[in-house]
C-alpha cells in the first residue's frame, strides 16, 4: 500500500508541476504581450548582437605587431565601420534618393495618362478597359503620394527607438555572454549541452543568412542603379535602391520592383522598358546560377516560402521592425524545430536519400 501511495503521490506532484508550468508560461506570455513595446527593441538589439558577434570575434583574432584587440576595442571598430557606412550613404546616396522620390511623387499623376495613351494604341487595348484603368491609376497615384507625405513624421519619430536599440545592441555585445550562460544554467547537464549546440548552430545560420542576403541586396542595388542610369531611366537611383531593398522578399519582391521600374521606363519609351526587362532576366540567371550558390551556400538553406511567411508575420506584428528581424527569427526557429521536433528517423531517411 505504501508503495502504491507513493507512486500516486509522485504522479499527483508531477501533474501539479505540469499545471504550474503551464500557468507560469501563460502568465509569462501575457506579461510579454503587455510589455511588447519594451521587449521589441530589446529583442531586436539582442538579435543583431548575436548576428554581429562573429564579426567582432574575427576582429579580435587580428594580430597587429603582436597585439590583439580586446572585445571593447573590436566593438568600437565595428561601430566605427557602421557609422562610416551610414555617413557615406547619407552623404552620397540619400540626397538623390529623396530628390527622385519627390520628383516621382510630383510627376506620377501627370504621367499616368500619357502611359495609358500608349497602352491604348496596343492591340486588344479596348477590351481591357483602359479608360477605367486610367481613373483608378490616377486615384492610386494621388493616394500613394499622400501616404508617403503623411507617413514621413511617423518614420522620423522612430529615430529614438533606433538609437535605443543601437545602444542596447552594444551592451548585448559587451555583456550578452553573462545573460547567455545564466540562461543555460537553468537547464541540466545533458539538456544544457544540447541546447548550447543548437543555439550555436542557430547563431551561425542567422549570421550567414543576414550577411549573405545583405551581399545579394547590395549587389542588385548597385548593378540595377548603374544599368538604369546607363539606360537613362528616370529616378534610376530611387529604383536601384528599391530593387536592392525588395530583394529580401523572394520572387514577389523582384516582381514588384521590376514592374515598377519597367513602368517608369515605359513613360519614356518601349525601348527603355525592354532594356530594363532584359537586364532583370539576365541578372536573375546570374544570381540563381552563380551568386546564390557562392554567397548563401547550403548551410543557410531557408525555403523561400518560409522567408515570405516570416516577412508577412513580422510586418503584421511589428511593422518595419518586425519585417527586419523576421527572417533571422525564422532561421532561429527552423534550427530549434529541426533539433527538437523533427523526428530522427525522418532525418536519417533524408540523409540516406541524399547520399544515394
Amino acid at each position: 500500500m505504501d508503495g502504491s501511495e507513493s507512486v500516486e503521490q509522485r504522479q499527483t506532484q508531477q501533474v501539479r508541476g505540469y499545471i504550474l508550468f503551464a500557468f507560469v508560461v501563460a502568465l509569462g506570455l501575457m506579461l510579454a504581450w503587455r510589455l511588447r513595446a519594451v521587449l521589441e527593441p530589446v529583442y531586436v538589439s539582442a538579435l543583431f548582437a548575436v548576428v554581429l558577434m562573429p564579426i567582432v570575434q574575427r576582429i579580435m583574432l587580428l594580430k597587429i605587431r603582436g597585439w590583439r584587440p580586446s572585445r571593447p576595442v573590436a566593438i568600437v571598430a565595428l561601430v566605427a565601420g557602421v557609422f562610416l557606412a551610414l555617413t557615406i550613404f547619407l552623404v552620397v546616396a540619400l540626397p538623390p534618393v529623396l530628390r527622385d522620390l519627390q520628383h516621382f511623387g510630383q510627376d506620377l499623376p501627370q504621367r499616368v495618362p500619357g502611359l495609358l495613351a500608349k497602352v491604348k494604341r496596343l492591340p486588344m487595348a479596348d477590351k481591357i478597359g483602359v479608360d477605367s484603368l486610367a481613373e483608378r491609376a490616377e486615384t492610386m497615384a494621388t493616394k500613394f503620394v499622400q501616404y508617403v507625405v503623411d507617413s514621413a513624421p511617423t518614420l522620423l519619430g522612430k529615430i529614438f527607438d533606433v538609437v535605443t536599440a543601437f545602444i542596447l545592441c552594444i551592451y548585448f555585445m559587451l555583456e550578452g555572454e553573462i545573460a547567455y550562460y545564466y540562461f543555460l544554467s537553468l537547464f541540466r547537464g545533458g539538456t544544457r549541452e544540447r541546447l548550447a549546440r543548437t543555439l550555436q548552430a542557430a547563431e551561425l545560420r542567422m549570421s550567414k543568412w543576414l550577411l549573405g542576403q545583405g551581399a545579394l541586396m547590395l549587389t542588385l542595388g548597385i548593378t540595377s542603379t548603374i544599368v538604369f542610369g546607363a539606360l537613362h531611366v528616370r529616378y534610376f537611383v530611387l529604383l536601384g535602391v528599391l530593387m536592392g531593398l525588395f530583394n529580401i522578399i523572394p520572387v514577389a519582391g523582384g516582381v514588384i520592383t521590376i514592374l515598377l521600374a519597367s513602368g517608369v521606363a515605359a513613360l519614356d519609351s518601349w525601348t527603355k522598358m525592354a532594356g530594363v526587362l532584359i537586364f532583370y532576366l539576365i541578372y536573375t540567371q546570374v544570381e540563381n546560377g552563380f551568386l546564390v550558390p557562392r554567397i548563401m551556400k547550403s548551410s543557410v538553406n531557408l525555403v523561400g516560402l518560409a522567408v515570405l511567411i516570416a516577412l508577412l508575420a513580422g510586418s503584421t506584428l511589428a511593422g518595419v521592425v518586425g519585417a527586419l528581424v523576421a527572417v533571422p527569427t525564422a532561421a532561429l526557429v527552423a534550427v530549434l524545430v529541426d533539433e527538437y521536433l523533427v523526428q530522427s528517423d525522418v532525418k536519417e531517411e533524408e540523409g540516406v536519400d541524399q547520399a544515394g
